[in-house]
């Protein structure tokens, strides 16, 4: 088949080819650069076509390979393209900055019942929460492990029962989460 009967019988196809892109990729800006990849590949590899066969199925194959490759490509690339107008990548946009108002009375409310514990349970909380190991807390007040553990534990749960008593626990857990 010569070159100029290639071209003519392709120009045949076109339409038929942008609508199985446009199916493919569902964007007309996406169909057009896969059409044009694919009208690139054909003429690139025309020589390859028996002129016997079917050339509307030899186009569709190379246009859906050509697909499925930059899809994969894509991928494989895990960047995720924004379609707002000003294409941004979507883990580049605006950073979201959250009301802290509702947490801070939570922690100035825990401060407060923290203060209200008994020294026995508040002095080994307040150090683990400084970031102490239960050994170090331990060898600290010179007081066994097991007891350095069930006084924190203990500490931990007349915190939340004296939260709970407040906020209510549904709303003390939403807030937590």
């Amino acid at each position: 088949m010569s070159g100029l009967e290639f071209t003519h019988r392709y120009n045949e196809m076109e339409s038929i080819l942008y609508a199985f892109a446009v199916r493919l990729t569902k964007d007309e800006d996406d169909a057009q650069d896969l059409l044009q990849e694919t009208a690139y590949k054909a003429f690139k590899y025309r020589k390859m076509y028996q002129p016997q066969t079917n050339l509307r199925a030899w186009l569709m194959t190379i246009m859906r390979n050509t697909f499925i490759n930059e899809y994969r490509r894509r991928k494989r690339r895990q960047t995720i393209n924004d379609k707002t107008s000003n294409n941004y990548f979507i883990n580049s946009g605006d950073m979201v900055v959250e009301n802290q108002g509702e947490s801070n009375v939570l922690l100035e409310e825990l401060k407060k019942r923290i203060g209200e514990l008994e020294d026995w349970m508040r002095i080994p909380f307040l150090l683990h929460y400084q970031g102490y190991k239960y050994e170090e807390i331990a060898d600290q007040l010179d007081i066994p492990l097991g007891t350095v553990k069930s006084r924190i534990f203990f500490a931990r749960k007349r915190l939340k029962k004296a939260i709970q008593k407040i906020y209510g626990a549904d709303r003390l857990s939403a807030l937590l989460n």
